[in-house]
């Protein structure tokens, strides 16, 4: 069928758009660039300034600008509100004693680059403004988000995001055009509480309920689109409030953060999530206006580095004197020394208002892009020539030694149930998840904190930590899912041990041919004890009957042993059946008419 003339052209920009990242992202990764510098590069070759491909990446960057939006989204879920509250000193002290000093900082370091006096404020206050995006991507990219010193860094993000809003109210107040008529100044901050206020009346009271109806429906493709309507949907009531879209979507993760399905939510959202983010950074690439720069270079270029600089050492300063190490201080400046994102909106804000020009707006526009294209090179650069003491990183940190890490556990009925307390007990951190709506409700009255999600899926499984966890319980009834799991999780996590509840004797002899590390039929031990329990009954001295439940422990072993050698299922291997846990295959020197005596008629074993 023949392809329509516009419709071809858009296909062959798709194509173009999504070619030039997977070309150029693996190429940079590969030479130690980073993902980021390779987006930026990629946007910048196919731009409007390289081979002309796209001539408006400012309606690209604003569809992309999504990213952004359920990159938050995901920061919010991992935050809970407690948590949020105990970072509230880094988030307003360590954030305003940032903010302010830089802000002060740039517009004198704007000013000595010939800026007018309201057009150096607007730039550094923009400026200040860190690229959540950049800075976020190269901490997740470094596994330091959960670390302490990044948790500062975020409690910084998240200060500079809420800052946009009172900005932008500056902006307004400092235009030279005739204000608002009517209190239009009043009503849009009654707007923005309004939306705020329906925000969190919806994240408390209608969200979950609306998870558990979707999941109940079982059906995958809901819960991913309810996952992007609550997503879009704050984005969409903060905009329409005259607030951040980020900030948005970062409070609707804040309060789904206490729910049972968090780690299904995080799983649904990040393919969308790390689409867009790439797509940001292409038309961040694509807004690079090389004219631009040729035009005003000096300009430009020494507002750049002096910019970076001045940024770079307010925020060293300031993290001394907050009692940072020199490498905590040297890492965060490096990263957080660029502009960001928000300062596209607020430069647009101040032309718009009068406050600025449109060749400022441009200027100002050019230095932000350059530096945000500049900062994986830089980050890069002084890792690599300074020397980072790595064990800086857990600065504040209790480096584990000898203790029990996280564990998975995938089921919470009895089985699961009964297997956690010991785990519980012992304080161990424990993540559980489960896909019985009513079974996550009921262990929420009794204290249990258990997560809606499916462990077949591999996402889901990311989501939950098995990537990090030493141990993983599969503690699921369905035998053909519990096997699915083992596969998966013993391919993908093989830093964790394995352990998976067996149905029957078949069951068993297929998850030691999945290479678990420890399997148990999920009745075996509790009969047999049953049968001990019913000797004593009849009069048996208690430890005569132990002595009988000991030699029935040996014969299965040893019946198992001999199904797993005919079967020639990863025979040798040493054996873990029920409590026992030899170092090497039980010897066959039971004659076999003894261990028939628990058979059945045709000499087979029993589906135990």
């Amino acid at each position: 069928m023949a392809v329509e003339g516009g419709s071809g052209i858009e296909l062959v920009r798709i194509v173009a758009l999504l070619g030039a990242a997977v070309v150029m992202v693996p190429v940079f990764r590969r030479l130690g660039l980073g993902s980021v510098l390779g987006y930026l590069s990629a946007g910048l070759v196919i731009g409007p300034f390289g081979f002309g491909w796209f001539t408006d990446p400012q309606a690209i960057l604003h569809v992309a600008e999504l990213g952004v939006v359920m990159f938050l989204f995901v920061i919010g879920l991992e935050l809970r509100p407690s948590h949020l509250w105990s970072l509230r000193r880094e988030i307003f002290g360590l954030g305003t004693l940032q903010i302010a000093s830089c802000t002060l900082a740039l517009t004198a370091v704007a000013m000595l680059c010939g800026l007018p006096p309201r057009t150096a404020f607007v730039g550094a206050a923009g400026f200040v403004l860190t690229s959540t995006a950049i800075v976020m991507q190269l901490l997740s990219e470094r596994g330091d988000i959960a670390l302490p010193r990044g948790q500062k860094i975020v409690s910084i993000l998240l200060f500079e995001d809420l800052l946009i809003v009172p900005l932008l109210a500056l902006v307004a107040f400092m235009s030279p055009l005739p204000p608002e008529a009517g209190g239009g100044r009043l009503a849009a901050v009654l707007t923005a509480a309004a939306a705020l206020a329906g925000l969190v009346a919806a994240g408390i009271w209608l969200l979950n309920p609306m998870f558990r109806l979707l999941a109940r429906v079982q059906a995958r493709e809901l819960m991913t689109a309810a996952a992007l309507l609550v997503v879009l949907g704050a984005a969409l009531l903060m905009e329409i409030g005259g607030l951040s879209m980020a900030m948005g979507a970062f409070l609707a993760g804040v309060l789904l953060s206490e729910s049972t399905f968090r780690h299904q939510l995080e799983a649904d959202i990040e393919p969308f999530r790390g689409l867009l983010l790439g797509l940001f950074f292409l038309a961040v690439g694509m807004a690079l206006d090389l004219a631009v720069v040729a035009a005003a270079w000096p300009l430009i270029l020494s507002g750049v580095l002096a910019m970076m600089l001045a940024k770079a050492a307010c925020i060293y300063l300031v993290a001394r004197v907050t009692r940072s190490s020199h490498a905590e201080a040297l890492d965060r400046a490096v990263l957080m020394a660029q502009g960001g994102e928000f300062a596209f909106v607020l430069f647009a804000a101040a032309q718009a208002a009068g406050v600025i020009d449109g060749a400022a707006n441009a200027n100002l526009t050019a230095i932000v892009v350059l530096s945000m294209a500049l900062t994986p090179l830089v980050v890069l650069l002084v890792r690599r020539f300074t020397r980072y003491d790595q064990a800086s990183s857990f600065e504040g940190v209790d480096v584990a030694d000898g203790l029990s890490g996280s564990v998975l556990i995938i089921g919470f009925g009895r089985f699961g149930q009964v297997m956690s307390q010991g785990l519980l007990a012992r304080d161990v951190d424990v993540t559980i998840i489960d896909t019985d709506i009513e079974m996550i409700r009921s262990a929420s009255e009794f204290g249990f904190k258990v997560y809606y999600g499916d462990g077949r899926r591999l996402d889901v499984l990311h989501a939950s930590g098995a990537h990090t966890a030493r141990v993983i319980a599969v503690c699921i009834d369905d035998r053909a899912a519990a096997s699915q799991i083992a596969a998966l999780c013993r391919g993908q996590f093989p830093q964790a041990r394995l352990l998976v509840r067996a149905f029957d004797r078949e069951h068993a002899l297929e998850l030691v041919g999945l290479d678990v590390d420890y399997q148990i039929r999920e009745t075996f031990e509790s009969a047999v004890r049953f049968g001990q329990a019913a000797l004593e009954s009849l009069g048996v001295d208690p430890e005569e009957a132990a002595q009988v439940s000991e030699e029935v422990r040996r014969l299965d072993g040893e019946r198992f042993a001999l199904e797993l050698a005919a079967g020639d299922v990863r025979a040798g291997r040493p054996l873990i059946i029920g409590n026992t846990a030899p170092a090497t295959p039980t010897p066959f020197t039971t004659p076999l008419r003894e261990s028939k005596r628990l058979d059945q008629a045709d000499g087979k074993p029993p589906p135990l």
